[in-house]
C-alpha cells in the first residue's frame, strides 16, 4: 500500500503524514471522541457541550473544539452551536460498527 500523505499538515504524533495516522493521533486525543459523541444527535452551546462531557475543563474544551475544527470534524454556527460537519457526520457513521462491537464486547465481558 503506497503511502498517502496530507499536503502541508502536520499532526502531534505523526510524522508519517498519512491520514490514517494523523486521524488516529486526532481521535485518540482525550476528550475528542467524547466531544463528537455528545454532538451526535445535533448542536451544542459551549456550556451545554461542556455539561454533556461533565469534567472537562473549559481550557481543554477550548483546544480540543480548535483541533476538531481545524481537522473539518465540527463548526460553529452562531445561533446553534456547535455541530458535526458533513465530515463530522461521515466519521460519526463509521463509528457505528465500533458501537455496536463494543456492545457485543461488554455483554461478552459480563457472561464470562
Amino acid at each position: 500500500m503506497a503511502k498517502l500523505a496530507i499536503p502541508g499538515t502536520r499532526v502531534r504524533g505523526s510524522k508519517t503524514g498519512r491520514p490514517i495516522m494523523a486521524s488516529l493521533d486526532l481521535l485518540g486525543r482525550r476528550w475528542t471522541l467524547r466531544i463528537i459523541w455528545e454532538l451526535r444527535d445535533g448542536p451544542l452551546n459551549f456550556r451545554a457541550l461542556q455539561l454533556a462531557c461533565g469534567g472537562i475543563s473549559p481550557t481543554v474544551l477550548n483546544e480540543r473544539i480548535k483541533e476538531l475544527r481545524q481537522a473539518l470534524i465540527i463548526g460553529l454556527e452562531d445561533r446553534d452551536g456547535y455541530q458535526l460537519t458533513s465530515l463530522g457526520l461521515q466519521l460519526r457513521d463509521a463509528l457505528g460498527p465500533l458501537t455496536e462491537w463494543s456492545a457485543r464486547w461488554a455483554a461478552a465481558l459480563a457472561a464470562r
